[in-house]
């Protein structure tokens, strides 16, 4: 996808500065590029164009693999580019690149990446291009990665075969692979990597023959690292206590916590002073709305499990959450206020948890926090659960970007593997990356309700 993205963009900039040259001819065109600053009007255009579609989700790998969805969103990608373009020229119109330019540039553009996106899937689709490779074990996690590999043919990874320590097992074309053939196999099917998948390896893991494969140039890797890099959550099913006992996760060295500190430090301060005259009128509605506190106090489980108190805005019937009424948010839900459906659809109803984070409850990046009564059950019916609360929550985190709402112990179990992969992986380029994703569903208004 990073390639897919770079070369787009170089695209886009060479649509655009032959468009310049088709328009005005190559005379005018260095003028027009070099003296009039065209070059750096080309690189906003095409800074833009490449911005729309990634907030179009056309940098999503289940997105690509639709011809017709591709095509609709590129669509509406031209469109947005051209709205903002307009309004850019209007308020600002140095910025003009000139109507003429403009439109053979976008059309140029709009060619060259369909084109190229029609060759770079026949390019990754062509199974000389992928990785072959067999899968050792039988597990859950195995099954999980066969899923992923034949789904989503971006990865460039073809299964040959699955093999067990216990038993022979049939893969998709039928053939079967004893324990005793892997060497056989990897010779005759070429193999460039093992996957090696087996829950308990104690005693049934072949190291010697593994060992000397791996002289011979296969690669060896382990599932569960791969599932994560694949997926960007952890392997719950197939999770061993080896993993958070020795993964570089869950130790947070004090530059990267001091960093989170100072980040949400100043950035909720600021936050709070730009947003006070939005949050005013909020709170005015809120109160003319219905009968009730403006606020909505709610404790929530914070770090280590402790207990801390939650501020928002509230959106919903004053005395709705009493009598342990928890549930979760339905659609539609009656106990949703008319200015509390338009706060929780914009987001708005989280403005005043930048105080949390000004006085430490919570970071801007984290696991999202939930009520006491939730978090204790839920700990009790899904493993691992509790080591959510290694770190402090955060508004917005790796699993609410990519899970969205949570409804079910199912939802919440899917969750929590995002939430351990960020733990385990956490770090500022994580964290800005998630900031940058939740802008992308803020502005789209995903997942709310």
């Amino acid at each position: 996808m990073i390639l897919l993205g770079v070369s787009e963009a170089v695209v886009v900039v060479l649509a655009f500065v032959l468009a310049t040259v088709l328009w005005s001819g190559v005379i005018d065109a260095d003028l027009i590029l070099v003296y009039e600053r065209g070059f750096l009007k080309i690189l906003l255009v095409s800074g833009i164009f490449i911005l729309c579609m990634y907030y179009f989700d056309l940098y999503d790998t289940f997105v690509l693999a639709s011809r017709r969805e591709v095509l609709t969103r590129f669509a509406q990608v031209l469109g947005t580019v051209s709205v903002i373009q307009a309004v850019l020229y209007y308020t600002y119109p140095p910025l003009r690149l000139g109507r003429g330019v403009f439109l053979v540039g976008i059309i140029l553009g709009a060619l060259l990446v369909i084109g190229g996106r029609q060759l770079f899937l026949v390019l990754n689709s062509w199974p000389r291009f992928a990785e072959r490779v067999v899968i050792f074990g039988d597990g859950p996690l195995a099954q999980h990665l066969i899923s992923e590999f034949q789904t989503r043919s971006e990865l460039g990874i073809a299964v040959v075969g699955q093999v067990s320590q216990d038993r022979d097992l049939t893969h998709g074309s039928g053939a079967t692979h004893r324990l005793e053939e892997l060497s056989q196999l990897v010779e005759s099917k070429r193999i460039d990597r093992i996957i090696v998948t087996m829950g308990d390896r104690r005693g049934k893991l072949p190291v010697e023959l593994l060992l000397q494969l791996k002289a011979r140039g296969v690669e060896i890797q382990d599932g569960l690292e791969l599932y994560e890099r694949v997926t960007g959550k952890a392997p719950l099913e197939s999770l061993r206590l080896s993993w958070l006992l020795f993964s570089p996760g869950f130790y947070h060295l004090r530059p990267l916590l001091l960093y989170k500190r100072m980040f949400s430090l100043i950035f909720s301060a600021v936050g709070l002073l730009l947003s006070s005259p939005v949050m005013l009128l909020i709170a005015l509605a809120v109160r003319l709305d219905s009968p009730g506190p403006v606020i909505f106090r709610q404790k929530r489980v914070g770090k280590d499990g402790k207990i801390f108190t939650l501020y928002k805005f509230r959106s919903m019937r004053n005395g709705a959450d009493r009598k342990g009424d928890l549930r979760p948010v339905q659609e539609p839900d009656d106990r949703i206020t008319r200015v509390g459906r338009g706060l929780r659809r914009s987001r708005l109803d989280e403005l005043p948890q930048l105080y949390n984070i000004l006085r430490g409850d919570m970071y801007f990046v984290g696991p999202r926090p939930f009520v006491p009564e939730q978090e204790e059950e839920l700990a009790g019916q899904i493993p691992f659960y509790r080591q959510r609360w290694a770190v402090k929550p955060g508004a917005t985190g790796w699993a609410q970007i990519h899970r969205g709402y949570c409804a079910s112990v199912k939802d919440n179990a899917e969750k929590l593997a995002y939430d351990l992969f960020y733990i385990k992986n956490m770090a500022l380029g994580l964290d800005l990356l998630i900031l940058f994703q939740t802008i992308k569903i803020l502005v789209l208004g995903r997942g709310a309700r």
